[in-house]
């Protein structure tokens, strides 16, 4: 058993009979009253994200894990195909465990949480950032430079992200995986 104390992101958790893991959290103490942790949790069956908040010092009851690294191979509809990296076998994950499928390029090596007690795969950490090419944008119009102005740019994966106005096809993009954002173009 653990308590609020050791609230931390990336924890998996029992609670209300599913198993969700903490994805941000926050401790708070106010001028008046008990002290809580306000979390907010997402379902490692589901993908259901919930807000909760926790007394101090309440238990909870965490779920060991281990951790693998993983290589994405290829997606077959909402089925993705992974091959560990140390021992070569692999395991088929549906979309809904995955954070940012749309992120996802082959070759790319996550993190693996799999539940210790039935070695079932829980979720997928990404990498913090992704460097993928643009493959299609609205060319940016000179002096059209408004402050923080964005258009929306494809990525070789296919997924839609906000870029600035000075972004063109075929640039190196880093996205932040978390958020799904722009982070900065990257120079060869």
């Amino acid at each position: 058993m653990a308590t609020t104390s050791d609230i931390r992101n990336g924890l998996c958790i029992k609670y209300n009979h599913d198993i969700y893991k903490i994805i941000e959290f926050l401790h708070v103490k106010p001028g008046k009253g008990p002290a809580f942790v306000r979390t907010k949790l997402k379902s490692v069956t589901t993908g259901k994200v919930i807000d909760n908040t926790f007394s101090a010092g309440h238990k909870i009851e965490d779920v060991r894990v281990e951790t693998h690294k993983f290589q994405y191979l290829y997606a077959e509809g909402d089925t993705y195909h992974f091959m560990n990296t140390e021992d070569y076998n692999q395991i088929t994950l549906e979309k809904s465990t995955l954070d940012a499928p749309g992120l996802l390029k082959e070759g790319v090596v996550v993190t693996v949480i799999i539940n210790s007690e039935d070695q079932m795969p829980l979720s997928v950490e990404m990498p913090t950032s992704v460097i993928l090419e643009v493959t299609a944008t609205e060319p940016g119009v000179k002096g059209n430079t408004a402050t923080n102005a964005t258009k929306p740019a494809t990525v070789e994966t296919g997924a839609e992200i906000m870029v600035p106005l000075f972004i063109n096809e075929g640039d190196k993009i880093k996205i932040e995986t978390e958020k799904g954002t722009y982070k900065e173009r990257i120079k060869e």
